[in-house]
């Protein structure tokens, strides 16, 4: 805050976080001006300027946000021990990921939670005193999508949430709270009688609510599509106002209205808060894994969009570079000693039949590929033990340069242009002397790169390699972000992906549903603050 006096009268400007003030109802970017003419008439100068004091004063206190209040307000709300943590190691851990090399500054205060009348009653206090709350579940945060913004944050903790609430075997939907992983869900659905499983995959670890907001897919994407496909039937959100809605019933399909389930899916917890969703489940059919090696990443790409264009039975198709390969057979857990080739695993679904039929038409179409060592694997088992050489590449990665760190980026691009993708980014990595085994779903043009990095020289110049590579998905008609999110790290490539209508309509949202910019704030797109003037006029 800051005033300035002369003939003309006294001025104090406040900036402002974005709120509601003297009924305006303006937010973010505006500057709004309030002119006192004659109200202090007759009054001292000096008077004057203490009556414009406290007036802004009374305005700051109820635009800036209040963590001592807040805290003892959550105190106060859960009682128990543990529900509600200020250890500076706690607050560090929750606005930090593992592998993300993304800067992210702690929060004030950790919630950890039990239900969504915990989350209102959060979101009740973080309104009431003006404090940004950020949601946490599964803790990922490849793109700092958790990290809280510069003054600090709530963090909500949606990990205790992991109740399976009911599975509708008949209906082939399951109703769940936000921190159920998805290997859990899987796991339990396995031991229900009609065998069905939740098909999005991106990681064992991963979370429900944390799978919506990232807008998820992952290996299983050829088959069954990602997360802003039919597989969220409907989702319990709570809102910044306090409110809890329900975006839909339990029905297969609506055209009652909006689809506001696809409105928070990929919005990061920017404009509520899941708490509860219902999932489409698919029938758990057997499968059959095959792994065969090529020449180049192009013709690899190549032979996998004449398959799709042909409609094989194919479940997954995920392609691994040669560096890749390279880094497996290095780090030893594998039993296969793989050619250090481009290679393609593939994964086939349906009755041994089916399968075999799969297996027959997809070796004989990647045979003009120049495709060899085509493998199938005897069994599930053995195909599981194949499969999990391909999960195994992001740790063999890490450990393939002992004392480097990585940095992990993912970008897509349609199919055909895959080849132009990965060449260019290898390109790259080779011009500025950076090491990064690249792994991907090459069914749906989606890739992955770790790029390794020793000290801040080295980390400059994957900064360099991930924004090119970017750019690059961009020029190809793609996106900066397949899977992993927004957050902050990827922000600044959403004008040049999407053009400034559209940045700009997902702002208008934002404000709208969140007028005092509360829900993890800064992140998918910026929200300007409001400047606040006010003055006097008069003698």
């Amino acid at each position: 805050m800051s005033s300035r006096s002369s003939a003309y009268g006294t001025q104090l400007c406040l900036s402002t976080p974005s709120r509601t003030c003297f009924g305006a109802g303006l937010i973010g970017g505006v500057s709004l001006s309030i002119a006192l003419v004659g109200v202090f008439r007759g009054l001292p100068a000096e008077s004057k300027t203490q009556s414009l004091v406290d007036l802004a004063k009374d305005v700051e206190s109820r635009t800036v946000p209040n963590f001592t209040a807040a805290i003892q307000a959550l105190q106060e709300e859960f009682p128990d021990h543990g529900v509600v943590s200020t250890d500076p190691n706690e607050l560090f851990a929750y606005a930090q990921s593992s592998y993300s090399q993304v800067p992210g500054s702690p929060h004030a205060v950790v919630v950890h939670v039990q239900g969504t009348e915990d989350v209102v009653k959060v979101v009740n206090i973080s309104r009431r005193h003006l404090v940004p709350i950020v949601p946490y579940s599964g803790g990922t945060s490849l793109e700092g999508n958790l990290s809280a913004p510069p003054s600090g944050s709530i963090c909500v903790d949606l990990s205790g949430m992991n109740k399976i609430l009911a599975v509708n075997e008949s209906d082939a939907d399951v109703v769940c709270q936000a921190g159920v992983t998805w290997n859990r869900l899987n796991e339990t659905l396995k031991g229900k009688g009609i065998p069905l499983f939740f098909p999005l995959d991106p990681g064992r670890g991963a979370t429900i609510g944390g799978m919506i907001s990232t807008g998820c897919s992952g290996t299983n994407a050829v088959k069954y599509g990602t997360a802003r496909g039919e597989w969220i039937l409907n989702a319990t959100i709570v809102l910044p106002s306090g409110e809890v809605i329900k975006t839909r019933q339990r029905a297969r399909k609506s055209s009652a209205g909006f689809d506001l389930t696809k409105l928070f899916i990929g919005a990061e917890g920017t404009l509520g808060i899941v708490t509860e969703a219902t999932l489409r489940l698919a029938p758990l059919l057997p499968t059959r894994v095959a792994v065969a090696q090529f020449p180049d990443i192009r013709v690899a790409t190549n032979a996998v969009c004449d398959l799709l264009n042909h409609g094989a039975a194919i479940q997954c198709v995920e392609i691994v570079d040669e560096l890749s390969i390279k880094v497996l057979n290095t780090f030893g857990t594998s039993a296969n000693m793989w050619p250090e080739k481009a290679t393609l695993f593939f994964k086939f679904q349906g009755s041994e039949d089916v399968i075999q039929d799969t297996s027959r038409f997809v070796k004989n179409s990647i045979s003009k590929y120049g495709a060899t060592d085509y493998r199938v694997a005897s069994d599930e088992q053995e195909g599981e033990l194949i499969w999990q050489d391909r999960r195994n590449a992001l740790f063999a990665g890490l450990a393939y340069r002992p004392g480097c760190k990585g940095w992990i980026t993912d970008v897509c691009v349609p199919v055909s242009r895959l080849p132009d993708l990965i060449q260019a980014a290898k390109r790259d990595f080779e011009e500025l002397g950076l090491v990064a085994p690249i792994a991907g779903h090459v069914g749906d043009g989606n890739f992955h790169a770790l790029v390794l990095y020793k000290d801040e020289a080295e980390l400059a110049l994957v900064r360099e390699a991930v924004n090119r590579i970017n750019r690059k998905a961009i020029e190809l008609e793609g996106t900066c972000t397949g899977e992993h999110g927004v957050g902050t790290g990827k922000r600044d490539y959403l004008l040049s992906e999407l053009g400034e209508g559209t940045v700009e309509l997902m702002r208008t949202i934002k404000k709208t549903i969140d007028p005092d910019n509360l829900f993890n704030p800064g992140k998918v797109c910026l929200v300007s603050r409001l400047r606040i003037s006010i003055a006097y006029h008069g003698p």
